[in-house]
């Protein structure tokens, strides 16, 4: 039995169905005796909007306060997320990162991942409960919100990866893997069963966007296996990113 952290995109929990179909996942892999760590981003479009309405209020918002604002839209994904688990009858708690102890620097709107404090969340895992844990997001060591920048869940979930060394780091998006081109561009576009590191970070700096470039050089750095996964289609494969390619 694995310990896995999946990392749930915008779009993947953009409607309150979407976020049932979710934990219905998380359902059938907990029947399987793996513990989960759940990261999710905001619902798609949300960070957007409460970023629209601080610059409503000032062009030039204040950074700090940007963070207290953007922040929310992961708070709020992580208490459905945990509300839909327990009407699939299972055990789950959410908690914001300054709960678990994400320690970031201080460049708000754009922090970088110190540190991460395991206590509370092997506690609950220990306890059988899905742990959600809000993506994006930290606190600095004055105790001020801070956020990751644009892509941050996926930086959140290799971080939890590493640090709680997990079996394996799932990262679940509008596409079922890792393609050779952009399939929606290319129909000939294959579909790639494992890359590396090394060369998943080149399509990253040619404008894949598949994966946020500094979250694919941590896992790199700490060796965590990744792996890409579609959230709307059911049990595939994926793409496998690792250290070295399988033959």
């Amino acid at each position: 039995m694995a310990l896995i952290v999946q990392k749930f995109g915008g779009t993947s929990v953009a409607s309150t169905d979407r976020i049932k179909n979710v934990a219905k996942r998380v359902a059938r892999w907990r029947a399987q005796g793996h513990d989960i760590i759940l990261v999710p981003s905001a619902m798609a479009g949300e960070t957007n909007r409460l970023i629209g309405l601080a610059r409503e209020i000032s062009p030039t918002p204040d950074p700090r306060e940007l963070d207290v604002i953007a922040s929310t839209g992961e708070q709020v994904t992580i208490g459905l997320l945990a509300m839909a688990m327990h009407a699939e009858g299972l055990k789950a708690k959410s908690f914001t990162g300054f709960q678990v102890g994400v320690l970031t620097d201080s460049t708000f709107t754009k922090a970088r991942i110190l540190k991460i404090d395991q206590h509370r969340i092997r506690k609950a895992l220990a306890d059988g409960h899905v742990v959600v844990v809000a993506g994006f997001q930290g606190a600095d060591e004055f105790g001020n919100i801070t956020t990751l920048g644009r892509g941050g869940s996926d930086t959140s979930a290799v971080a939890l990866a590493a640090a709680m060394k997990a079996d394996e780091c799932q990262i679940y998006t509008d596409v079922d893997g890792v393609y050779t081109t952009d399939p929606r561009v290319v129909p000939e576009a294959r579909k790639l069963d494992s890359i590396t590191f090394e060369e998943m970070l080149e399509m990253a700096s040619l404008g894949s966007k598949v994966l946020q470039i500094r979250s694919v050089e941590f896992a790199g750095k700490y060796k965590v296996k990744l792996r890409v996964l579609s959230s709307f289609e059911e049990e595939g494969e994926g793409t496998l990113i690792t250290v070295e390619e399988k033959g």
